[in-house]
């Protein structure tokens, strides 16, 4: 009898030894639910228990590692990035912390010129980039980039597409010229084996060379390669500015032939000539959207863009490279000829960003790579040409000259009631288009952007507190479940049981964003706590350095054939 007593007191050991374990890794309390689909805010608590949310309601009884209580506090899920440019700072500094103090959780990048694939030779034409950054490109496929990350380990999670860009200058490099039924093949070749790797679709950004050397059709075509593996359209148009409308027309009619859902990239009405077309561009894509076309698009709500300094030279000028862009800046001749386009106020087949501007004084001088220019960072065109006594246009010419083509400037060229049109549109989502940086190191001494550090939070103060242009629970779906439907992140996006725990908690009658166009290298504050898969990036309102976010692939993952 004791020895049956005894072989049943040993069966019982490891129930009770599950029973004294913690039912949850930790539990927020007492939180003002948004859950990212829109919904009112509900009370209640939310458990998570392996990176996951296990429970949400009254978690009172419930036993957990660690209890948080966010009395009042909004919790909801972490924001998505639209269109990031961290893919080579995540390298520099993984905590990525002007993400993260923005409620940022999830970044997807790769704006036409992406990441992988690479080659020796497209590593030597950007090697002033790579240079910049400290970085050692030591990968070629999208494959390799990924196994580098999860080496590294990173503070949020990433997803990229591929650049129709990228794929062109592997396969017919800076030629302004069709590719033959070959380079087609084998430029469909790459984005078929980037879908495979974990691409989440095909991007590409017309306005720069040599993305406008690419026809529709070979859009089309490589776009319908990214839909047959799962992957979506994503596009900075041909035009945002005096061809918009056609541009629209070109991405619908990639969206019908290639059998994809298609994505704008930070909708805009460029240019002064084009402010107040808003209302028209709102209609074109709603009309769309009314004929079964699946068309989206996302902004980051401030009045003024942030490119490279060369995009102010028409894109015949870039063929072959920067070293050629340089030598024909330096050829009187051709130089007088450049000078003359950007001068003509008549339409042209391109983005003409002098024309669009109301003057010098609109072009923020922000990064350079010559050592020698630092000090202009923070200065406009305008106050750099008066110190040297020369023209602007001249100035413009000579700086890209002394920086080899690496500047980047943001550039005053949006109205507000424009901006603010398309946020309020329910299928515009939210992008940061700026690389993840910190206020330290390297990544600090650059002049970037305000929206690279308060793109959300400035959306909430501004649009949601001070101004009521939108509510907190529909300002959250843009963050969240929007983008999240749109990238088919279907384990992300939302609060619900079985979700991975990707979460913010912040006051919403405080947080704000600090940087400016002035002094941008500024945290938002606000976030008191970020959780990137269960674990705590932010916590109390201070970083964690923790690295626990991922690699997200796209739906061709690991699959041969389709």
């Amino acid at each position: 009898m004791r020895f049956r007593a005894f072989i049943f007191a040993l069966l019982l050991l490891p129930l009770a030894a599950l029973a004294a374990e913690p039912s949850f890794d930790l539990i927020l309390t007492h939180g003002h639910i948004v859950d990212g689909t829109g919904s009112p805010w509900y009370s209640g608590d939310v458990g998570i228990r392996g990176g996951r949310i296990a429970a949400i309601g009254n978690l009172a009884g419930a036993r957990a590692k660690r209890r948080i209580d966010v009395q009042g506090k909004v919790v909801a899920p972490g924001f998505i990035d639209m269109l990031g440019q961290s893919e080579l700072t995540i390298l520099v500094e993984p905590r990525l912390p002007s993400k993260i103090y923005q409620g940022i959780t999830t970044e997807i990048t790769g704006e036409g010129g992406s990441i992988a694939p690479l080659t020796d030779t497209i590593v030597m034409e950007d090697k002033l980039g790579y240079e910049h950054m400290g970085i050692k490109p030591d990968w070629r496929t999208l494959g390799q980039y990924f196994a580098r990350l999860e080496k590294q380990g990173m503070g949020i999670n990433l997803a990229t597409y591929v650049g129709a860009t990228q794929v062109r200058r592997v396969v017919i490099g800076q030629e302004n010229r069709a590719p033959t039924p070959a380079e087609l093949e084998r430029m469909k070749g790459l984005v078929r084996e980037a879908m495979q790797d974990g691409a989440v679709g095909l991007s590409t950004s017309l306005q720069y060379a040599p993305a406008p050397y690419a026809s529709t059709e070979e859009l089309i075509a490589l776009a319908a390669e990214s839909a047959r593996h799962g992957g979506i359209y994503a596009t900075h148009m041909r035009s945002e500015s005096e061809a918009e409308m056609a541009a629209i027309d070109e991405a619908i009619r990639i969206a019908r032939e290639a059998h994809t859902p298609v994505e704008i990239w930070h909708l805009k009405a460029a240019g002064k000539r084009n402010w107040g077309r808003m209302p028209e561009i709102v209609a074109k894509i709603d009309e769309a959207r009314r004929q079964g076309v699946d068309i989206t698009a996302d902004t980051y709500a401030y009045p003024a863009w942030f490119n490279s300094f060369s995009a102010f030279v028409p894109p015949w000028a870039h063929e072959g490279g920067d070293d050629k862009l340089i030598a024909r800046l330096q050829d009187p001749v051709t130089r007088a000829r450049i000078r003359k386009e950007m001068e003509s106020p008549e339409p042209v087949q391109w983005d003409n960003e002098w024309q669009e501007i109301p003057g010098p004084e609109a072009i923020l001088l922000s990064v350079f790579q010559n050592p020698a220019l630092v000090p202009l960072q923070g200065k406009t065109l305008a106050e750099v040409a008066k110190t040297r006594g020369k023209d602007p246009i001249e100035t413009l010419f000579d700086l890209l000259i002394e920086d080899r083509g690496y500047t980047e400037v943001a550039v005053f060229g949006m109205s507000e009631p424009d901006v603010l049109l398309a946020l309020k549109q329910p299928w515009v989502s939210i992008c940061n288009d700026s690389q993840g940086t910190s206020t330290e190191g390297p990544l600090g001494k650059e002049h970037p952007h305000p929206r690279a550090y308060g793109t959300f939070p400035r959306i909430l103060r501004k649009y949601v507190r001070e101004d009521h242009q939108l509510t907190l629970p529909e300002a959250i779906r843009k963050f969240t479940a929007l983008p999240a439907q749109r990238l088919r992140l279907t384990d992300r996006g939302v609060l619900k049981q079985g979700m991975w725990a990707d979460v913010v908690i912040f006051d919403p009658a405080t947080i704000h964003d600090r940087a400016t166009f002035e002094s941008p290298n500024q945290l938002s504050e606000g976030m008191e706590y970020v959780l990137v898969n269960g674990v705590p990036v932010i916590d109390g309102g201070k970083m964690t350095g923790a690295l626990p976010g991922r690699v997200l692939r796209g739906a061709g993952y690991g699959v041969t054939s389709r």
